[in-house]
């Protein structure tokens, strides 16, 4: 059974395999009819709660906190909503050579993403790094990305991006934003409960942080499962109206080849850059984990607003991208850890978040 286990430094998560189940069981059995109608409520339900979880989890204190270190996340930021959208745009002069349009609107829509949190702090833990920069940035990143990334879409994608207009910006609002906020709310009245709980007991007692807080486990389940039910909706979708007609392998491996080239210039960028702004080992580090990566869990569901029918292929890009960044980034993680720390350069100690390669 050793055998059998992929080694350890290509980690091939667990749930990219659940992903593709989905995606084969839409291939197989996609909805249709009166099925496609509940599968669709259903996904609009699942990509609200998805947005209301977000809200409840990120912690604004936190993110807060970090303000000081201003100049790391303006880099971070820079690089995932500049940088990464215009080499997105440079890579329009690949089509129809490497590229299908379509395919080509799903890799800007990749660019277009905001950053892992979980990931990359996992992987700046792993290399010494500034743990709690990445923590701050990975945090900037997903709350900017709420209202950049539609708009941003809105800009560069178009009316060719799926149709986005008046009526994808209602859906965004009422489907992401106002559940966002709502989870934040909810989250800032189950802290207020707590620091009253433990002001009446003297002091002591253990720090309540809401139902989000008490039942982190399941609502991660909840979490992961709603966004299967989101990729089978989208693919599903795909199937019927025969998008994948559009795609031939010769198509898919010249993705996976422009993909591989925009990480490794991502991550060039993200290092070298870093260092001529003169940032030390371990801001490097966070800029590089946190400023090079796409997040699946942020992506997905956005993409069924903004692309409907047409997200299944918008999302492909994506998961690739996804899968990719993990394997690579834990290889370049193991090897900076094996890294002579410079005198003047520690790395603040924390321990490495479970669930790493979701985010």
């Amino acid at each position: 059974m050793k055998r059998l286990r992929p080694p350890r430094w290509m980690p091939i998560d667990p749930y990219i395999l659940l992903l593709l189940a989905t995606v084969g069981l839409a291939a197989l059995l996609p909805a249709r009819g009166t099925s496609a109608d509940v599968a669709n409520g259903a996904s609009t339900a699942a990509i609200a709660f998805l947005f209301f979880l977000y809200g409840a989890r990120l912690s604004t204190r936190e993110a807060m906190d970090g303000l000081r270190h201003w100049r790391l996340h303006v880099t971070v930021l820079a690089c995932t909503f500049v940088v990464f959208p215009l080499l997105g745009l440079a890579a329009r002069g690949l089509v129809p050579v490497f590229l299908t349009d379509p395919l080509y609107q799903g890799l800007l829509f990749c660019t277009l993403v905001p950053s892992t949190i979980q990931s990359s702090i996992a992987f700046t833990s792993i290399a010494r790094g500034n743990v709690p920069a990445a923590i701050c940035a990975g945090s900037f990143s997903s709350l900017a990305g709420i209202v950049l990334t539609p708009l941003l879409a809105a800009g560069l994608l178009g009316g060719t991006g799926g149709g986005f207009s008046a009526d994808s910006l209602v859906k965004i609002v009422l489907q992401l934003l106002v559940p966002f906020v709502a989870g934040q709310l909810l989250r800032r009245c189950g802290v207020r409960r707590g620091r009253a709980k433990r002001v009446g007991q003297g002091g002591g007692g253990r720090r309540e942080g809401g139902f989000v807080a008490r039942h982190k486990k399941v609502l991660g389940l909840v979490d992961r499962g709603s966004i299967l039910l989101v990729v089978y909706t989208a693919f599903s979708e795909g199937m019927v109206q025969g998008v994948w007609h559009q795609v031939s392998p010769v198509r898919l491996a010249g993705l996976l080849a422009v993909e591989a080239v925009l990480l490794a210039v991502m991550l060039a960028l993200t290092w070298y850059g870093a260092k001529a702004l003169r940032f030390g080992r371990a801001d490097r580090i966070a800029i590089q984990f946190a400023g090079s990566k796409k997040s699946l869990a942020a992506g997905l569901p956005m993409a069924s607003v903004l692309f409907g029918a047409h997200a299944s292929l918008a999302v492909l890009p994506l998961m690739l991208f996804h899968q990719m960044q993990l394997m690579v980034c834990a290889v370049i993680a193991k090897r900076r850890a094996h890294d002579p720390l410079p005198a003047d350069d520690t790395a603040p100690a924390a321990p490495i978040p479970t669930g790493a390669g979701t985010r």
